[in-house]
């Protein structure tokens, strides 16, 4: 039988397991556990988890065991992720779970060896980072083993689409929603994570808990007040359970906490139209890191907004995308064909 991920629900929280015909991978589970005791986020855990089952269905297929891994096994893995089709950025990250796995039950490293290690790349002596200037380069000798990462640029959504995309909202709930990804960035499990008490009206304010447990403050923007408000008054079960702001609203869940999988119900289902195609809840999100970045908002302040830990991870937003490039352009070449207008033209 293939292994497969289960979600285990108790009362203090729920995790993911991996579970196999002979019951429990104790070895990927135990592991699972020490990140849920370090108080990793159910996210980022499930993240794990998923990627931790692609390894072991892969070492059920060949016959490798974890304790007997060789570095150059690592290759063949890559190999049948390519196959797959996996995203160079998903490869790295599984690659990344597998040497963590590795690590904690054997304390050493994997993926390090003849064959494997790469030089650092180039090192002129102490200096900045290329992207910024202001982070200072740590000479490392040895890379990991790694898959080259096309740079890609996302672009956002168009006023058009976000137009079309408002326009086919029909409840305040779904409205707040999508506000609170296009006007204040949010992910998708912070908005779901939202309860009663974080939007503080009389501050005019939101309280987000991130990744990691880390919390941020954003203002809260009226028309997003008013959708919050028009929810809660219309539209918001009066009998539920707990605090969180968004719940479902019908069915035999009404009351409930909204999901993520109804949360990804209200795009998929508009996603079928012609214009919104590409309007998921992290393009919506991007759109508002590339608003607040055409906006002259300055990196620091778009990091902390954004709720990121890396500002590398906030450059993204500032890269231009292809619309940008052709409006900038068609903007420069009429002032061009003003100045090289021949006079008898």
């Amino acid at each position: 039988m293939t292994a497969r991920a289960l979600r285990v629900t108790t009362k203090q929280a729920s995790h993911h397991v991996l579970v196999d015909s002979d019951g429990s991978i104790a070895e990927a589970n135990e592991f699972l556990s020490a990140l849920q005791t370090r108080g990793l986020s159910p996210q980022t855990i499930r993240a794990y988890a998923y990627d931790l089952l692609l390894f072991y269905r892969w070492m059920h297929a060949t016959g490798k065991v974890l304790r007997e891994l060789a570095p150059s096994d690592l290759l063949d893995f890559i190999a049948a992720q390519r196959a797959a089709k996996s995203e160079p950025k998903s490869i790295n990250r599984r690659l990344t779970t597998v040497r963590l796995l590795y690590r904690f039950w054997l304390d050493r490293e994997l993926g390090v060896g003849a064959r494997l290690s790469l030089p650092s790349p180039h090192y002129k002596g102490p200096g900045r980072d290329h992207y910024l200037g202001i982070h200072q380069l740590r000479r490392r000798g040895v890379r990991t083993l790694r898959v080259i990462e096309p740079r890609k640029l996302v672009d956002p959504l168009t006023p058009e689409q976000v137009r079309a995309f408002l326009r086919s909202l029909i409840r305040y709930r779904d409205l707040s929603i999508v506000y609170l990804m296009l006007l204040c960035g949010l992910r998708s499990h912070e908005v779901l994570a939202l309860r009663v008490g974080d939007i503080v009206g009389s501050d005019a304010r939101i309280r987000v808990s991130g990744k990691g447990g880390r919390e941020r403050a954003l203002p809260l923007p009226d028309v997003l007040a008013q959708a919050i408000r028009q929810y809660q008054q219309f539209e918001r079960p009066g009998n539920c359970a707990g605090d969180r702001l968004f719940l479902a609203l019908q069915g035999k869940q009404r009351g409930q906490p909204m999901t993520l999988a109804g949360l990804r119900n209200l795009f998929r289902h508009r996603r079928k139209r012609a214009l919104l195609t590409t309007a998921n809840p992290h393009r919506f999100r991007h759109t508002f890191g590339a608003d607040m970045a055409r906006a002259g908002v300055r990196l620091p302040i778009l990091q902390l907004m954004m709720g990121h830990t890396d500002l590398k991870t906030t450059l993204q937003y500032v890269r231009l995308s292809m619309a940008d490039v052709a409006d900038e352009f068609r903007v420069a070449l009429t002032k061009l064909a003003a100045r090289y207008r021949h006079r008898g033209s």
